[in-house]
């Protein structure tokens, strides 16, 4: 679930996969019900697009006892992680790529694309949903879940507001958020500008409220903002900033509360 359009700094592109693939449960349950709304013989050909560590790669080959998926993700990390956790019992029926999904080289090949938790790390969605409907063959779906709308609109606020504090602000001159999260009427339109027929589009909350302090202050760090922190170069500042956000949140009713909004993406290539 992991992915950046950046194709030239190594450091951007990667995750803690490990830490990811232990603490992404948030993700896989909303994983679990976008491949749910699939609908498969089980012969198809499915591209998972930001695979991730393969949690949801591993359901999807389950639901293909006859098909094969190919999983791309931009980060060698959690490919790795992924391939660890899936090679032996998959074998042929599953590949594993580095690839940008601005950049993809396959055409007209998938039955169906699938995706979660990855579409809003990338920030051209016009070229992106064009590439993905000429990876489809005629009549191939596009079933896919990414934030949108207000997703994580309080924690977004109070880092960019921590980020021009005296502190830190020498370290965010220039930094734009890594993400893009649209609302359910522009994204349908890019998907239709893309060439996508029958297009759904919706956007729903999924508010997820973390165990603790510690589990909040992990989370956010490895999940959220991994990007953010990069420009902090010492680790005694990243831990004050981080630790500045976890006490804010410990204020909340409910405390350690993520305000999740996921947008819902539904196509068919022509």
């Amino acid at each position: 679930m992991a992915y950046n359009s950046v194709s030239d700094r190594s450091a951007e592109r990667e995750w803690n996969s490990e830490v990811y693939h232990r603490l992404s449960s948030p993700q896989v349950s909303w994983g679990k019900k976008v491949l749910s709304r699939l609908k498969l013989n089980g012969d198809e050909w499915v591209l998972d697009a930001g695979c991730g560590t393969g949690l949801l790669t591993a359901e999807l080959l389950e639901a293909l006892p006859r098909g094969r998926v190919v999983g791309i993700d931009l980060s060698q990390n959690m490919l790795s992680t992924a391939r660890a956790h899936l090679a032996q019992e998959f074998g042929s029926r599953l590949r594993l790529l580095a690839c940008d999904l601005l950049s993809l080289p396959i055409k007209r090949v998938f039955h169906a694309v699938v995706s979660t938790a990855a579409f809003h790390w990338v920030p051209d969605h016009d070229q992106l949903f064009r590439n993905l409907h000429d990876v489809l063959v005629p009549g191939g779906c596009l079933e896919a879940q990414c934030g949108g709308g207000p997703n994580i609109a309080r924690l977004r606020d109070r880092a960019n507001v921590l980020a021009t504090t005296p502190t830190f602000a020498r370290y965010f001159v220039g930094f734009r958020e890594p993400w893009l999260f649209e609302d359910a009427q522009e994204a349908a339109q890019r998907l239709r500008n893309a060439g996508f027929a029958d297009v759904e589009t919706s956007l729903e909350a999924a508010p997820t409220v973390l165990d603790d302090a510690a589990h909040y202050n992990e989370f956010v760090r490895n999940i959220v903002l991994r990007r953010h922190l990069e420009n902090i170069p010492g680790a005694e500042q990243r831990d004050q900033f981080m630790a500045i956000l976890t006490e804010q949140a410990a204020q909340d009713d409910p405390p350690f509360l993520l305000d999740y909004w996921r947008l819902n993406l539904r196509g068919r290539g022509a």
